[in-house]
């Protein structure tokens, strides 16, 4: 059923999913402003790190000092990604809000990701939903490839749909539909969406992870808007990319996704120019470009 609700839920996933992809190492500092900033900016949901093998997301790899040198602000959920049990165990010992779990929808991406297949990645999440749930910790599915995949292209959306329905029926409160290749296209976000719908699956429990890869993530988001769905996730500037997935870049634009919604008249509570100031500067601190085009228009005329 789609939904009537005119406030949309931003999940920032730029100083995780944004920053993990960078080549030149992220100082501490840097990432804890860029997360205090955004929370003042008024976004109420951060997915602030993850707990991963360092030798894989060395990004990652000073995620435990990071929560615990977090300023955290009133109102302000965040959250840790972990690809197995060790991972929420980590993540438990430390100040985190909410615990993040992944799935893919390909059993490749699944094998070349975290050498596992789906059914394994499954068994083991049973264990990290079921404990961090007795730890009062949140948890929030996502599902990789949810649109293709890299290696074996077209994914089924019937595949998503029962992995959808497993981390639901096993206690995660939102399920994020993730197009980690940024291939989707307006259809077929639709027919994705449809397939859940379809099935029961509520849109107040749906969300959706768009990458840019082919400049489709922003009318991708709006065939979701229009679908129901309320929850969307994207990073600041653009940042972004995954190391386990060849050719795919940055994230939907927190800049570009308020602008389009705040247009559309739904609310965010975010402020949009504080928003285009902290994409400039992160994109300058990294020394890249600024992938928002929201954001890079509002710089320049101030």
């Amino acid at each position: 059923m789609k939904s009537n609700c005119t406030t949309v839920s931003l999940v920032e996933v730029g100083p995780r999913d944004g920053l993990q992809n960078e080549p030149a190492k992220v100082d501490l500092q840097l990432k804890l402003s860029l997360i205090d900033s955004l929370a003042r900016s008024g976004i109420k949901r951060i997915e602030a790190g993850a707990f991963v093998h360092p030798t894989k997301v060395p990004q990652m790899a000073d995620s435990d000092l990071l929560f615990q040198q977090l300023i955290k602000r009133p109102g302000v959920r965040y959250s840790a990604l972990v690809p197995n049990l060790k991972g929420a165990e980590r993540a438990a010992e430390l100040p985190v809000d909410e615990i993040a779990i992944f799935v893919a929808a390909s059993e490749e991406f699944s094998q070349r990701n975290i050498n596992a297949s789906i059914a394994e990645s499954m068994l083991q999440f049973h264990q990290v939903i079921e404990k961090s749930l007795a730890k009062g910790l949140p948890v929030r599915g996502y599902i990789s490839c949810a649109l293709g995949c890299p290696f074996t292209g077209e994914v089924p959306p019937k595949n998503v749909v029962g992995l959808a329905e497993e981390l639901l029926s096993l206690g995660c409160y939102e399920v994020c539909l993730a197009d980690t290749i940024g291939i989707g296209t307006t259809k077929s976000t639709e027919l994705l969406i449809q397939a859940c719908l379809g099935r029961s699956l509520p849109a107040s429990k749906l969300a959706v992870h768009l990458h840019d890869t082919y400049g489709q993530a922003l009318a991708n988001s709006k065939v979701a808007l229009d679908m129901g769905i309320r929850t969307f996730d994207a990073a600041i500037a653009g940042l972004g990319g995954c190391p386990f997935a060849p050719g795919a870049t940055g994230n939907l634009a927190t800049e570009d996704l308020v602008y389009m919604l705040e247009g559309a008249g739904f609310s965010t509570g975010v402020d949009l120019d504080m928003l285009a100031k902290i994409g400039e500067k992160i994109s300058l601190s990294l020394n890249r470009n600024n992938s928002s085009r929201t954001g890079s228009a509002l710089s320049r005329k101030t």
